[in-house]
């Protein structure tokens, strides 16, 4: 298949490495802009970029599709197919209409639910013991389209976003090869997705992070995997923000915000209690609860918050 690309992430780019892999011509590359990154906000390129550029893969970096400005480019591409995975903008009408078989996405959950940016993530935040691939024919809707093929992944208890999206990335890329296979073929089958039973999910921002042992113990436990790797639950001790990076469920009840345990570090939660088993103290390297525990010369009984 002659494939256009249009991708921005990590994630993307393991598609993108497939497709070239599995032998398709990728006649050109669509993603966003370079962006500063790091402290000392360095320009940087997306890794679907970085990735074309290895493979002299022709990229495209329009601000929009919508005005019509790259209708001509897509044309004299002469894409049989296009291909999008996390490109974060929407493709207007003249857009979709060009290739012969259409626009297909991967999206990371299974439609209709999560609809948006962040679906993974609210799989886990939810705490869903079940997310997935989908692939979908594009139309001009927000992950509106015919469903082409679904693939379930279980969520292990204790798994973060971050983990969970490694995961999927892989199997993503090779459903997606083989998806495109029956597109080409013509052996695909599209169903309707079943609108009224469609979910959302926003993207995830800073506010979300505050961790309150107040809440029950497996929703703040969902909450600590879901916002890892950002932006990352947290609590304030003695004016000083703590990050908890993982927690484990315990059998143990207590007072919110007391210390239960000391080896490992068990704090009492609204409803049950929470394991921490690794923290980032501020100004500090990542550590294991049972640690920071030990230099704050913490006592069972003491509150933390």
């Amino acid at each position: 298949m002659r494939i256009l690309f249009m991708g921005t992430p990590d994630i993307a780019a393991e598609s993108l490495q497939a497709l070239v892999a599995a032998g398709h011509e990728i006649c050109g590359v669509f993603t966003r802009e370079d962006k500063p990154v790091g402290r000392k906000q360095v320009l940087t390129a997306p890794p679907v970029k970085q990735l074309a550029l290895q493979h002299n893969i022709p990229v495209f970096q329009p601000k929009t599709l919508r005005d019509g400005c790259c209708d001509g480019i897509i044309r004299d591409l002469a894409p049989e197919l296009i291909v999008v995975v996390a490109y974060g903008r929407l493709l207007p009408k003249s857009v979709l209409d060009i290739p012969v078989h259409g626009c297909v996405n991967l999206h990371v959950s299974l439609l209709p639910k999560y609809r948006g940016a962040a679906p993974i993530q609210w799989a886990v935040l939810n705490g869903d013991p079940q997310t997935g691939v989908t692939i979908m024919r594009l139309d001009e809707g927000m992950d509106t389209g015919d469903i082409i093929r679904v693939q379930p992944v279980d969520i292990g208890e204790n798994e973060t976003s971050g983990e969970l999206f490694d995961r999927i990335s892989t199997l993503g890329a090779q459903v997606l090869c083989e998806t495109v296979l029956t597109v080409a073929d013509g052996s695909a089958t599209y169903t309707p997705q079943q609108h009224d039973k469609a979910t959302i999910a926003p993207p995830l921002t800073k506010e979300m992070s505050e961790l309150s042992f107040e809440g029950d113990a497996e929703k703040l436990h969902n909450q600590v995997r879901g916002l890892n790797p950002w932006p990352v639950a947290s609590f304030i001790f003695e004016g000083k923000r703590i990050k908890v990076l993982r927690t484990v469920k315990t059998e143990l009840s207590g007072q919110p915000g007391q210390i239960l345990s000391l080896k490992p570090l068990i704090i009492g939660c609204g409803t049950g209690a929470l394991c921490l088993e690794e923290v980032v103290p501020e100004g500090s390297r990542p550590m294991s609860g049972e640690v920071w525990a030990m230099g704050r010369r913490f006592a069972v009984g003491d509150k933390i918050q």
